[in-house]
């Protein structure tokens, strides 16, 4: 996966609380297990007037022009702001998938489902829990800032505004090490390869009728 290092993004407001996994990435479309194709879908129930289905051409589709990722100003989002509990509901991979194919790098909420929540830093996207107080703040400056961008910088875990005010944030030193290297699960194997490599050479000579 990429890696996320420092951010410097543009700023979607989604103010909902609870908003479940079939809001991010109805189930029609989970018969996919390729990762990617999902941006356009992405709660697609909430982007569009008819139902979506797999491989409908979403270009012909009429959008709702009151929900927030249809409206100009805030095309090429990579931060998505939003409110308690996200991510909450079945525990399907595809909302991050979704989430990330649609561009978006960074989620930050007052909490995280945590099946959500921990799938999303095995697919590169970061999860930022901050305070009501400090979400409440964000709300109003992307509501009266056309543009609203936010510096999300991992290695002081620290979100920053415009005006300069830094916002702390934990994240588990684990999971920040393997976002910063842009390590998912398979490349934390594939950092072990020797080792798995010379294992199997080992049980092929002393356990030779594996192998017959």
């Amino acid at each position: 996966m990429d890696k996320f290092v420092c951010l410097d993004g543009l700023v979607a407001p989604l103010d909902r609380a609870n908003v479940d996994t079939d809001a991010i990435i109805p189930k029609q479309f989970l018969k996919s297990i390729k990762r990617s194709g999902f941006g356009p879908n992405l709660f697609d129930e909430w982007r569009y007037l008819d139902v979506g289905e797999p491989g409908k051409d979403n270009s012909q589709r009429p959008p709702k022009p009151d929900f927030v990722l249809n409206q100009p100003r805030y095309q090429g989002a990579q931060i998505l702001l939003t409110r308690k509990n996200f991510g909450c509901g079945s525990s399907r991979e595809h909302a991050p998938w979704a989430l990330l194919d649609y561009g978006f790098r960074a989620v930050i909420a007052e909490s995280f489902a945590d099946i959500f929540f921990n799938n999303c830093f095995k697919n590169g996207i970061l999860p930022i829990v901050l305070s009501v107080a400090e979400i409440d703040a964000l709300f109003a400056l992307v509501d009266e800032t056309p543009g609203f961008r936010l510096l999300v910088d991992l290695q002081p875990q620290r979100v920053v505004r415009p005006d300069g005010k830094a916002l702390s944030f934990a994240v588990d030193s684990f999971r920040k090490e393997c976002l910063l290297n842009g390590w998912d699960d398979i490349g934390l194997t594939l950092r072990h390869a020797d080792l798995i490599k010379a294992f199997e050479e080992k049980r092929r000579i002393e356990q030779p009728w594996l192998f017959a």
